[in-house]
């Protein structure tokens, strides 16, 4: 950022046309994202059996004029309107969902890349602003958009969209106060608290470098005084923005993980994620380790064929969160015209190397003494456990830089070489291909790391080759078609190194259960069960469990009531009482729990647990089953299909209740003695007494049920208990006839109300934002209480 109050002024068009550059910029973007705008492939993972399925929640609730603030399809209810991955306050993702009833993967991909595009004009406009020269602006705009985590971690969709967001933010910040603009302020704080609300690391690490750099223009300007007073109206315009939009989301995931599962984490935790002082190796040869590639090939820490040569290492990381690829044409000026020869420390960009170094240590974690001091100063970092997530800011910030060192090359400004500089980038090139080698051939591996090698040093031909004529052309005063040559050698070199790979781009056919018109026989065969055992008062659940990656949220996709799904983030009190893990890829990963230790379990048959589809034989998942626990009903071709018949139904109307110690009967797993759901109802506290007499039957049964409420008649002649076996949470209310009634905690995890004798109409609805305010309210009289 330039000296606030002070801005650069603008390039003259003649000089730098800037849509042509924009041209440029689009035209290579095009090219590396047409695999996956084509259709031929799509991002995969954590993109697909995660965050596609929300896209579809949230297309198909709007479309149907319901609220996408709670779902009935995964965890047998989950709040979504809290869930940072849910894409609610996705502005991208929303605008998708709001005008396409059914998304394809093209729409949900596209959006990922449109963002990355968004955020690499941002750094073409940064660029303009400081009148640097067009061909670093499309090196540094293509190398934040393919290069490192962007492109090695483009199924992480939330950190993306964080990436895209900090650039953009990083954009309009810088015209705050560079202008002294309430306008750009506001505005930059608005897209701020777009990144905040991804509520991940990348987002966390993006606002501590704007803070810093704006600190760093700050007090490195001529008049600090002067600065400062310039910069207090934009910056709190850009703090009013931010608080606009990010609060109440981010006070709502604050209070929901107060109820999570999350746990949680410390130093040691932490550090597993740290990125090994090896994986900078791919600085400069991408691929190295064999990442791209089938998983048997990767040897890079922390896999079985390193750790088998070195050691243990005791890290947690995927093939892919190691990779820094930005491009060799960047990355090989950092290290000799930035590094070396000392442009880095250049007033003007001496700040963002600064936090690109700072950024470096944080991605390192253990391995560096930094990492504790940040860990344990800087409010919430301790929320996450890895700090190589750190490499999406460290790209960003290092393809800046690589740009910026471009623009000093085209423009005949960058410094001096001397004999001792020349020898020494010979050295560490030299010394970085040496040791690659040196590690391949100690691993074992120098057949899976030869064709990275020579890629890397094809590339490094080409991009050396690249760079000399295109400053010849800018010297000449042919900008655009500097920028073009250096455009299309980036182009190239980052389609051969950072494209489509295992990790980033599958086949789409390999989704197809994922898409909202699957034929796929599994589904329709869930579909049509559910339909045919479906009642006045029934609506039975399924379970997904252990077919494959993409499976556990593809109820979401569907609509099916499941009692398992995929996401990091679940309410506490139902993991607990089911053992709900993030997933249940693989029939392993379906633990149990005390309370519900089988499929042949009370809790089963209250959720209403009635079809179960596996990849295996269900004995496999559930070693207690006995002959006869479940029926098997089809056997498809992706999965074995079981049926509970002891399943109860959705609703139930009961007369009796109990006092019972819901912590004790979760830890123990033992229900009351005699308790049957069917009449009894469990409560925390003891219960009204109910008129004496016969008992009488009644009935309870489905009128609406929606997202965010469930509309019930009951007709009760002594009056009773209507028990609802959704999920209970307190943002839920109820109301009978229309007037307030009492939200009870029924049989440890469900929901019900007392109702009076005769008829009635019930209905549950979730109201987070009522919910939140009365948390709010809670918490600051328990702050105003006397300590005890």
């Amino acid at each position: 950022m330039s000296e606030p109050g002070t801005a650069p002024p603008p390039v003259p068009s003649t000089r730098w046309p800037l849509a042509s550059v924009f041209c440029i910029v689009f035209c290579a973007w095009l090219a590396l994202s047409w695999p996956w705008l084509s259709g031929i492939v799509t991002i995969p993972w954590d993109a697909k059996a995660h965050f596609h399925p929300q896209l579809q929640f949230l297309a198909t609730a709007l479309n149907r004029g319901l609220s996408p603030f709670w779902t009935p399809y995964v965890f047998a209810g989950s709040p979504q309107v809290a869930d940072p991955q849910s894409l609610i306050f996705s502005p991208p993702f929303a605008l998708i969902a709001i005008f396409n009833p059914a998304p394809s993967f093209r729409w949900s991909d596209g959006a990922v890349l449109g963002t990355l595009l968004a955020g690499a004009l941002a750094v073409v406009l940064l660029f303009r602003d400081r009148n640097w020269h067009p061909a670093g602006a499309v090196v540094a705009a293509l190398a934040f958009a393919f290069g490192a985590s962007a492109a090695w971690r483009i199924q992480h969709i939330g950190q993306v969209l964080s990436l895209g967001y900090f650039a953009i933010t990083l954009l309009l910040l810088s015209r705050a106060l560079e202008r002294s603009s309430l306008i750009y302020g506001l505005a930059a704080g608005i897209v701020a608290g777009f990144m905040v609300l991804g509520r991940d690391q990348v987002a966390l690490l993006g606002v501590y470098v704007l803070a810093g750099l704006v600190i760093a223009a700050i007090a490195m300007a001529d008049r600090p005084l002067r600065a400062v007073r310039a910069s207090i109206l934009p910056l709190l315009a850009g703090s009013l923005g931010a608080i606009l939009v990010a609060t109440v989301p981010i006070l709502l995931t604050a209070f929901l993980a107060q109820e999570s599962n999350r746990p949680a984490i410390d130093l040691i935790g932490a550090g597993k994620g740290s990125l090994h002082p090896a994986s900078l190796l791919t600085g400069l040869i991408a691929n190295l380790y064999g990442a791209a590639g089938p998983l048997e090939n990767f040897w890079g820490p922390p896999s079985p064929a390193w750790e088998q040569r070195f050691g243990p290492l005791d890290l947690y990381l995927a093939r892919n969160m190691g990779e820094l690829y930005l491009g060799f044409l960047p990355m090989l000026l950092i290290l000799t015209v930035g590094l070396v020869r000392g442009a880095l420390l250049r007033r003007e960009i001496i700040a963002l190397a600064i936090a690109a170094l700072l950024v470096l240590v944080y991605a390192l974690g253990r391995y560096t003494p930094g990492f504790r001091l940040i860990f344990e100063a800087l409010p919430g970092v301790s929320f996450y456990r890895r700090p190589a997530d750190a490499l999406f800011i460290l790209g960003a910030l290092l393809a800046i830089l690589g740009g910026y060192l471009t623009h000093l090359v085209m423009t005949d400004t960058a410094p001096r070489t001397r004999l001792w500089q020349v020898l020494v980038e010979a050295a560490l090139l030299a010394g970085a291909l040496g040791l690659a080698l040196w590690l391949a051939w100690t691993v074992g591996r120098v057949g899976v790391a030869t064709i990275p090698l020579v890629t890397a040093l094809l590339c490094a031909l080409l991009s050396t080759g690249a760079l000399v004529a295109a400053r010849g052309l800018a010297l000449r005063g042919a900008t655009l078609a500097a920028a073009a040559l250096l455009a299309a050698t980036l182009t190239v070199d980052l389609s051969v190194n950072n494209g489509p790979s295992e990790s980033t781009a599958l086949p789409s056919q390999n989704y197809d259960v994922l898409r909202a018109d699957s034929t796929n026989e599994t589904i329709a065969l869930l579909k049509r069960e559910t339909a045919r055992t479906a009642a006045p008062d029934r609506r039975d659940r399924i379970e997904l469990a252990g077919i494959d990656f993409h499976w556990p949220n593809a109820s979401l996709v569907h609509q099916l009531d499941n009692t398992l799904g995929y996401n990091p983030l679940r309410l506490g009190l139902y993991s607990k009482a089911t053992g709900a893990g993030d997933h249940v890829a693989l029939p392993d990963q379906r633990t149990f729990s005390p309370l519900m230790p089988g499929y042949r379990s009370l809790l089963a048959d209250m959720l209403g647990l009635r079809f179960i589809a596996t990849g295996v034989p269900v004995e496999q998942i559930d070693k207690t089953l006995k002959p006869g626990d479940l029926v098997q009903i089809a056997r498809t071709r992706d999965a074995y299909v079981y049926e509970n018949p002891r399943a109860l139904p959705r609703v139930l109307l009961v007369e009796k209740a109990e006092r019972a110690d819901f912590g004790a009967i979760l830890a123990s797993g033992q229900w009351p003695a005699g308790f049957d759901p069917r009449t009894t109802v469990l409560l925390e506290r003891a219960p009204p007494p109910v008129p004496a007499g016969p008992v009488q039957p009644g009935s309870v049964r489905i009128v609406d049920y929606g997202t965010t409420e469930v509309a019930l008649e009951a007709d009760s002649p002594r009056g009773g208990y209507v028990v609802l076996n959704d999920v209970w949470h307190h943002w839920w209310q109820v109301e009978i006839d229309g007037k307030p009634a009492q939200l009870l905690r029924a049989n440890v995890l469900f929901r019900a109300v007392a109702v009076p004798p005769g008829r009635s109409k019930i209905r549950f609805v979730f109201r987070p934002f009522e919910g939140l305010y009365a948390d709010i309210g809670a918490w600051l009289k328990a702050q105003r209480a006397p300590p005890v």
